[in-house]
Formats: C-alpha cells, sequence, structure tokens
C-alpha cells in the first residue's frame, strides 16, 4: 500500500514536472501581457504564475481528463480579473504599467480579453462564460482594445505662440 501511495506520487510529480516544462514559459509570457510590466521586470506576473501552478498543482489529481493547461489559463485570467477588481474597482486602471508597453494603454479589463481572444485564441463564448459577460460585451471590448492598439491618440499638438509672447 505504501509502495503505492509513494509510486502515484512520484508519477504525479513527474507530470506535474512535465506540465510545467511545457507551459510555464507561455503562461508568464500570458500574466506578463495581462499584467503590462516589462517582461525583465515582471513581479506582479510572476507572483500570478506561481499562485496559478500552485493551485493547478492542488487540483492535479481532480482534473480528470480536462487540458491542465486551460484549467491553468482559466485560474489565471480569473485571479487577474479578481485582484484587478478588489484591488482597483471594477477594472480600473492598473498600477505601475511599462509605459513602453502598448497594452500599458488599454484597462485591465480590455488587456485581458484581448490576451484571451488575440494571444491564447480562447473562444468569444468561452471568454465570456469566463468573465460572466454577454458575448456581445466581450466582441466590443475586444474590437475597441484592437482599434485602440492599433491606432493609439494621438498626443494633443502644442499650443500656438502668441506674436505677442514671442516680441517680450
Amino acid at each position: 500500500m505504501r509502495d503505492r501511495q509513494v509510486s502515484r506520487g512520484a508519477r504525479r510529480a513527474r507530470e506535474f514536472e512535465a506540465f510545467v516544462a511545457g507551459a510555464a514559459g507561455r503562461l508568464l509570457h500570458t500574466a506578463t501581457l495581462l499584467t503590462a510590466e516589462a517582461p525583465d521586470a515582471n513581479p506582479r506576473a510572476r507572483r500570478l504564475l506561481t499562485l496559478t501552478l500552485a493551485h493547478t498543482y492542488a487540483r492535479w489529481d481532480r482534473l480528470l481528463g480536462e487540458d491542465p493547461y486551460d484549467c491553468a489559463r482559466q485560474y489565471l485570467a480569473t485571479r487577474f480579473a479578481r485582484t484587478t477588481w478588489h484591488r482597483y474597482g471594477v477594472f480600473g486602471r492598473a498600477r505601475r504599467p511599462d509605459p513602453r508597453n502598448p497594452l500599458a494603454a488599454l484597462t485591465p479589463q480590455e488587456r485581458l480579453i484581448l490576451v484571451l481572444r488575440l494571444y491564447e485564441g480562447v473562444a468569444e463564448e468561452q471568454t465570456a462564460a469566463l468573465l460572466g459577460l454577454p458575448t456581445e460585451r466581450v466582441r466590443t471590448i475586444c474590437d475597441r482594445a484592437t482599434a485602440d492598439l492599433l491606432h493609439p491618440a494621438r498626443p494633443p499638438a502644442p499650443r500656438a505662440v502668441s506674436a505677442k509672447a514671442v516680441s517680450s
């Protein structure tokens, strides 16, 4: 009996290590996109990844044929949404995004939907169900966020200097 438990535990550890070796890089990149941090300075994304992997490991034996990457991605997305909701109010702007990151100009909700839809390839219906939003709302937010990324707002033009100010 004891040998069987040890064997099962070793197999579980090997399976999870293989999963982490294959999925951790992509999950970290997803988390970095969500937090809009610089890839080389991403403590919030790394914390999100750590929590996601810990949750996935805790559920490992209960996945029962489910895709572990899909479960991890769902937890990553809902954890990001929940922490953003609690910290900043209904998907408010996040603190300290990297200004060089084009996603920094988007709200956390826009980033979440855009990353799930375009980077992760999650269907509109699945994204809507995951976030508890109507499908049309997910489509609208994704379209608006995509347009904002492709055509960012220009900064206001400098004010014209009057002739009086120049001669003084």
